[in-house]
């Protein structure tokens, strides 16, 4: 049992990670295995994400600290929170892969920013491309107009070179 200065701590600690986070997502685990968390803890923390297991009355305490109306008390089962700070979408995707893997862990809701998503939300929020692939869309596109040039110019000094190759053989003949 954790003394009341470890939970003031616990609470403040939190509250600091949900201020600077880009996206939160709040899951129910009950019922998976040591095996199954575990994995989850790891494939979250290779990509920047923060999971941490806590009671719903200190995570409400630990929302309000960080300026967010959220009662979490009326999440059911166990909570599971995991604080995204680098991009919005990680931890969204890997949890509903999680979740469709295994029943039962189960997205509840979610924040982000500071606007609270409910469990839809936050599914749908999993099914977007996450920000490399963004990126790599967006220079495909900036990229394509300039390719489409260079063809276009290629294709004018083929068509020259075949005329002249044309009018060379007609000579040769």
């Amino acid at each position: 049992m954790q003394t009341k200065a470890q939970k003031i701590e616990l609470v403040k600690n939190l509250a600091e990670k949900l201020k600077n986070s880009k996206a939160v997502v709040f899951s129910d685990f009950k019922g998976l295995t040591v095996k199954n968390m575990t994995e989850l803890r790891s494939e979250l923390s290779q990509k920047g994400v923060d999971m941490k297991v806590i009671k719903k009355t200190l995570l409400t305490i630990a929302l309000k600290d960080a300026g967010v109306e959220l009662d979490a008390t009326k999440f059911e089962g166990q909570i599971a929170v995991a604080v995204a700070r680098e991009d919005e979408v990680e931890a969204a995707k890997i949890i509903a892969k999680m979740a469709r893997l295994n029943e039962n862990l189960k997205i509840v809701g979610g924040l982000l920013g500071k606007k609270i998503l409910s469990k839809e939300e936050v599914v749908a929020l999993s099914k977007l491309p996450s920000k490399e692939e963004m990126l790599g869309r967006l220079v495909g596109t900036l990229n394509a107009p300039i390719s489409g040039f260079v063809n276009v110019l290629a294709g004018n000094l083929r068509g020259l070179v075949q005329v002249l190759k044309a009018v060379g053989e007609s000579k040769e003949n």
